[in-house]
């Protein structure tokens, strides 16, 4: 019996396998479409919530898992761990964090020997799964509590978020740009660089090509990566499997990596970035 127990959100894009492989349980986000409510990754793949986006986007809403939902992944993981370690998306960017603080306090009294560490990883997507990751590897070992948390904020301190959008059009849903401004981005064909940097999704930079925004991608994560190091990288895509496996096979050409792998980006965010959304996460090895 593992004493530890890694919890992490739908939004962090950890593939299915190594959920299962280091036993993260998953706290799926809410899906609302058409006056139905669907679990991320459980009831709805990410196939099937890029299909709702298409169909009609303006019925697409998503929020949060309640603090409900956490209490119950509480319950479920302390009848046998001691230790549970919740990681969340970046506070700034959605309320999982809030939720788990106060689901935290729902299961205090009935969990009395089960200690519940919540991180913002002040972070998103798969960059946020790759700490989860870290975290969940030490705990695989039969490390301590301490060492395995220890393991997250390092991977936190490191790791980077940096993605390609293949359009402009769809980012005023986020609210942060007006719709005309992101037709006029479309219209000239701008392509998008995001990075993640204090909690939240800035832009970093654009090209007026998609294989010139990958381009630009790839120096930014050369620029900020040590050679001499080798590199757990994630690659993310939105409906971008092909492009997915070619820019994964250009990674591990011109990095050493330690761990490279392929995952689906969050239709949560995709929503805002549109399909053909690439991205990529990475920490240099610790």
């Amino acid at each position: 019996m593992n004493d530890i127990a890694i919890i992490a959100d739908s939004i962090a894009c950890i593939p299915r396998e190594q959920t299962e492989k280091y036993k993260i349980k998953i706290v799926p986000a809410n899906i609302f479409f058409n006056g139905n409510i669907y679990r991320d990754l459980i009831d709805l793949s990410s196939a099937q919530a890029y299909e709702f986006i298409d169909k009609n986007p303006q019925f697409w809403k998503s929020s949060a898992a309640s603090p409900e939902s956490y209490a119950e992944a509480y319950r479920e993981l302390g009848q046998d761990a001691q230790n549970i370690l919740v990681i969340t998306i970046s506070a700034k960017l959605s309320m999982f964090y809030n939720s788990a603080i106060v689901a935290r306090e729902i299961v205090r009294e009935e969990l009395p020997s089960t200690t519940v560490e919540i991180m913002d990883s002040e972070t998103a997507a798969a960059a946020e799964g790759l700490i989860a990751l870290a975290a969940a590897r030490v705990a695989s070992e039969g490390k301590p509590f301490e060492q395995v948390v220890a393991a997250a904020y390092r991977v936190k301190e490191q790791v980077k978020f940096l993605g390609v959008l293949s359009t402009i059009r769809h980012v005023y849903r986020t609210g942060r740009m007006p719709r005309l401004a992101a037709q006029i981005g479309s219209l000239l064909s701008i392509k998008p660089i995001l990075t993640g940097k204090d909690g939240v999704i800035r832009f970093a930079g654009a090209a007026r090509t998609k294989q010139g925004a990958i381009e630009k991608m790839l120096k930014l994560m050369s620029r900020v990566t040590e050679h001499s190091k080798s590199l757990h990288v994630a690659v993310m895509h939105a409906d971008a499997l092909d492009e997915a496996h070619s820019l994964k096979d250009r990674i591990a050409a011109e990095f050493n990596c330690a761990e490279l792998f392929i995952t689906d980006f969050s239709p949560i965010m995709a929503y805002a970035t549109g399909r053909g959304t690439l991205a990529l996460a990475f920490y240099e090895s610790i």
